[in-house]
């Protein structure tokens, strides 16, 4: 055996072993909510968007201007403008983000024909605005938690993002503000503005979907009375806590840092715990779209 067989066998080794019928369970959750994305994605722009002249940011938004412009079917331009971004994103990014976004995009390019003789829901702008961005925020955040996406634009922000001093988020918005100020002399004024209510509800309904409606919260805590806090964090919000060493970087002292999870319903417990056990405890608390495994389940309390 050659030295690099025996690296690539140690390699597989390293690998868990995951059974043949919990990748299956995975697969079939990711396709099914890969389907129910795009077909969100299609409800919201040719039943609420599409019809009453508003559009989205990033290929969606330029699929649809086109779309109206030369006549061509949205769901033909959805597929021809997405697929360059998506061999670029198989290239950078990786073969199950690129099949799963193929997927994803196929879907609603479908979705989008079928769903195009159907009546729209309303006629009213804003009412379109705003239910047509919360589905369209919902749809595109149950597929980027699974693995995929709906617009190249993002694939272009993140290979930009590398290269250049902005983020993902400042490529992206860049490009949509400009996206949505053309949709001015495509559809008038009006419903520029009204594409920019629903370009900012589904944006925001994106980070919901990611992270979930009861979004956890990170905590770190530094005292002196760090085991009375942790057990009243224990005892009162019923969360485990965990006990790190730190030194404090002027001093060099020894420091006990609390690390805990929690609900955004039960930050303000928190700190009305520590409040009460150290007014002057260091207390920083962050957003975290996901939590798995360990024991963050909440315990009884009394």
């Amino acid at each position: 055996m050659t030295v690099m067989e025996q690296m690539l066998t140690n390699d597989e080794q390293k690998k868990p072993q995951i059974p043949a019928n919990v990748r299956a369970a995975r697969l079939a959750q990711r396709i099914v909510m890969l389907i129910i994305g795009a077909a969100m994605m299609s409800v919201a722009l040719e039943i609420f968007l599409v019809p009453n002249h508003l559009i989205d940011g990033g290929i969606t938004g330029i699929s649809i201007m086109l779309s109206h412009i030369f006549g061509i079917p949205l769901g033909i331009l959805l597929t021809l403008l997405n697929l360059p971004f998506l061999i670029i994103g198989y290239k950078q990014i990786g073969k199950t983000f690129a099949l799963s976004t193929l997927f994803a995009v196929i879907l609603m390019s479908i979705g989008t024909q079928l769903l195009h003789p159907v009546a729209p829901m309303t006629g009213e702008p804003l009412l379109a605005a705003v239910f047509g961005g919360v589905i369209l925020g919902v749809g595109v955040g149950l597929v980027v938690r699974y693995g995929g996406s709906l617009d190249g634009t993002e694939i272009v922000a993140i290979i930009v993002a590398k290269r250049m001093p902005f983020s993902v988020g400042e490529v992206v918005m860049f490009c949509n503000l400009f996206i949505l100020s053309s949709a001015g002399f495509v559809f008038g004024w009006n419903n520029a503005m009204f594409s920019l209510i629903a370009y900012y509800i589904a944006f925001k309904v994106i980070d919901v979907t990611l992270e979930g409606l009861d979004q956890s919260k990170s905590v770190w805590i530094i005292s002196d009375k760090f085991r009375d806090i942790g057990e009243a964090l224990t005892e009162r919000l019923g969360r485990g806590v965990t006990y790190l060493d730190g030194e404090g970087g002027f001093s060099g002292d020894n420091k006990k840092v609390i690390f805990v999870v929690i609900t955004r319903l039960e930050e303000a417990k928190l700190k009305s715990i520590v409040e009460d056990w150290d007014s002057e405890a260091f207390v920083a608390i962050g957003n975290i779209h996901d939590v798995k495994g360990g024991r963050f389940k909440k315990k009884a309390i009394h």
